[in-house]
């Protein structure tokens, strides 16, 4: 089974043709207080990153980036309005920015500076075009249905880098392959669309490191240091262990959602039911419990009180007993791995936790729709992807 929503056809379609067809808003956590040393800008931006626009504010007034706040990284392709911070030392300053591709909507004061994951989550407003005729009967039956039973929390492609091998890269640091390591962070050549770093690429696979480095595209600063520092003929781990520890977290983290992506995608298009063992999740505050008697518990399920959960994996993550615990276990060893493997050290230690199956589809609405195109509005929590909103729709 592919879909939650397996027996209500998709819409076909596609989506991001402009910047417009995807809007997201950011759902605050709190109110702004009024008071403090802190100013929130609300901002909307398009056609930039979030870190772009941290940027470009951290050059305008003359501040380092650490100084500002933000809540989450907002796309790129998209029309995205989200709050950032800035200290109140600042406020004489915001006027004369001058932003690319982004202005200040509202300015508020509040106490304490804005930080990742201080959002309720986002609102999306989204624009499927070319779509198979008349897409307005079933986007409103799959949207019932999503809105009854759940969206899948899948992290989905976007999650696993431009080559698609982030993941990989993290497994392959759990598993202390350095070599390999190194062979994918520079990439497949037959996955690279820029000439230099495709020959880069190629050179090193030859290992010609003096060769890949000449070639090497600007702007690959981490690249160009792993090459460096091989070319020095230190070892393939001080190499990996040279990169940015933040880069190398995400790729770990990348690894965690792969599997549980892998681990969702066998209990569709059941999501929504508990089986003996399950680790649940409570919505309403993240707290875990296993489940003992899943008939008990089901009634919770059917009102969204509660959701069955898959493990973001780490060296001291619950894991589930009985037929989901064994799947868990399962898909570990499959790859070569244990929770021990997580115990990196060195700032790279990956605890886990458990991450929801499913999360409550929100203020859905179809705003607009015609024979080929359709236009709705829906919000979910923090931490989840309109993408799979998307997925069940679409269906191609």
């Amino acid at each position: 089974m592919n879909w939650l929503t397996e027996d209500s056809p998709g819409i076909g379609g596609i989506y991001k043709q402009t910047t417009e067809d995807f809007q997201v808003n950011e759902i605050p956590l709190y109110p702004c207080s009024g008071e403090g040393e802190h100013i929130y800008l609300w901002i909307e931006k398009s056609g930039i990153t979030t870190r772009n626009l941290l940027s470009q504010l951290a050059k305008g007034l003359k501040i380092k980036e650490r100084d500002l706040g933000y809540a989450g990284l907002k796309d790129a392709r998209a029309l995205t309005r989200q709050m950032i911070s800035v200290p109140f030392s600042q406020l004489d300053q915001i006027g004369k920015l001058n932003l690319n591709n982004a202005k200040i909507l509202q300015i508020n004061r509040h106490d304490n500076k804005l930080r990742l994951g201080h959002l309720a989550g986002n609102h999306f407003t989204i624009t499927v075009r070319e779509t198979d005729s008349e897409p307005l009967p079933r986007a409103k039956q799959i949207l019932e249905q999503l809105q009854k039973r759940g969206v899948p929390n899948l992290f989905g492609e976007q999650r696993y880098g431009i080559l698609g091998n982030s993941a990989q890269l993290g497994q392959l640091l759990l598993q202390k392959k350095f070599p390999e390591f190194c062979r994918e962070f520079l990439g497949n050549p037959q996955l690279i669309r820029n000439l230099d770093w495709k020959e880069a690429a190629e050179q090193y696979r030859q290992g010609h490191i003096q060769a890949a480095l000449d070639k090497l595209p600007g702007g690959m600063d981490d690249e160009r240091r792993l090459l460096q520092i091989l070319l020095k003929g230190k070892s393939h781990r001080t190499a990996v262990y040279s990169l940015p520890k933040k880069l190398l977290r995400l790729f770990l983290s990348a690894t965690q959602s792969q599997f549980f992506d892998q681990l969702l995608r066998q209990r569709l298009p059941d999501l929504d039911r508990l089986i003996d063992g399950d680790i649940a999740v409570k919505h309403v505050n993240s707290a875990c419990f296993r489940v003992e008697h899943a008939a008990t518990e089901q009634p919770r399920a059917d009102n969204f009180e509660i959701s069955p959960s898959a493990p973001l994996f780490g060296s001291k993550v619950m894991l589930a007993a009985g037929i989901p615990g064994e799947t868990e276990l399962k898909l570990l060893e499959e790859a070569g791995l244990n929770p021990d493997n997580w115990k990196l050290g060195e700032g790279l230690t990956m605890s886990g936790e458990r991450r929801p199956l499913r999360v409550p589809l929100n203020s859905s609405e179809i705003i607009n729709s015609g024979e080929h195109f359709i236009t709705f509005s829906f919000s979910l929590p923090k931490g989840s992807y309109a993408t799979s909103v998307l997925r069940e729709l679409i269906k191609k």
